[in-house]
């Protein structure tokens, strides 16, 4: 399930007709561009404390007590909300420009956005399931955040940083 829903937005990011005209909330053009780079930063923010809270869940955050239980409702809430808030982005980058290989940064960046919703779908499979071994569920939480970063790194820091970031080009 999670390497078919990585895949049909693939399919659907190649076969789909790009739309250069499609806005965000208002924003067009570069003012789209600007508002996801902002939006993606928020993002990226609430998915650096989810995994914290994760890190707390499980007594891996150096010098915390034991996580009350409100932290788990929260780290639940939180990945929900988390889910929500990238969908009006995804949808703008998939409309909007679909699957892109025209550079290396943004091959990534369109690999990495396809994957990261498979790794959602995963680690909802992941945590409902009880026969899986316990170490899966860390790991495909921390793929969601790497993807997140990832996709941060290959857009949103791109974007604000004059398009450029170290390691890739002005592409």
């Amino acid at each position: 399930m999670p390497v078919a829903v990585g895949v049909g937005i693939y399919l659907f990011g190649t076969h789909h007709t790009p739309n250069y005209d499609n806005g965000l909330f208002g924003a067009h053009g570069t003012a789209a561009v600007d508002l996801k780079a902002r939006l993606s930063t928020a993002l990226l923010g609430l998915a650096l404390v989810q995994l914290c809270l994760a890190l707390w869940m499980y007594g891996r955050m150096p010098g915390a007590r034991s996580a009350p239980r409100s932290v788990r409702l929260g780290h639940r809430v939180l990945g929900f909300l988390v889910l929500l808030f990238s969908l009006p982005i995804a949808y703008h980058c998939l409309t909007t420009y679909g699957i892109e290989t025209t550079s290396p940064r943004v091959a990534i960046h369109s690999f990495t956005g396809c994957a990261l919703y498979g790794a959602f779908v995963a680690k909802v499979i992941v945590v409902r399931s009880r026969r899986l071994p316990g170490w899966l569920l860390p790991a495909v939480g921390a793929l969601l955040v790497l993807g997140v970063v990832l996709l941060w790194y290959t857009a949103a820091l791109w974007a604000l940083n004059g398009n450029s970031v170290p390691g890739f080009s002005s592409v």
